[in-house]
């Protein structure tokens, strides 16, 4: 995000290009994936809005305490616009990557 900022997401979806010299910026991330278990209070009040204030376009939020996924879309300096939380049964697909998907039922098996 910055020279003094390095959130270290579980899982990170960036445009193809050569990462020798720089890490990916936030313009390089088309998708972010969160894996939370003891640190779901951080992730939702310090990494996603922090994420959304950078233009990250898409974050997922996997919490594994309440079973559920968090789908969060359209940046603002003030948040995320759109918050998502699909059920058993359906089908997510990344808005910047559409072929990457996943089938919420399997997340909990």
């Amino acid at each position: 995000m910055s020279e003094h900022s390095e959130p270290e997401p579980d899982i990170a979806i960036v445009r193809n290009r050569n990462y020798a010299e720089a890490h990916p910026g936030p313009d390089d991330v088309l998708l972010l994936v969160e894996v939370s278990d003891t640190s779901l209070s951080d992730d939702l009040d310090i990494k996603v809005p922090l994420y959304a204030r950078h233009g990250i376009p898409e974050v997922w939020l996997v919490d594994l305490v309440h079973e559920r996924l968090e789908v969060y879309l359209g940046p603002t300096a003030q948040g995320y616009r759109q918050a998502l939380r699909p059920r058993d049964g359906e089908f997510i697909a990344a808005s910047q990557v559409p072929e990457v998907t996943l089938d919420i039922e399997v997340l909990w098996r």
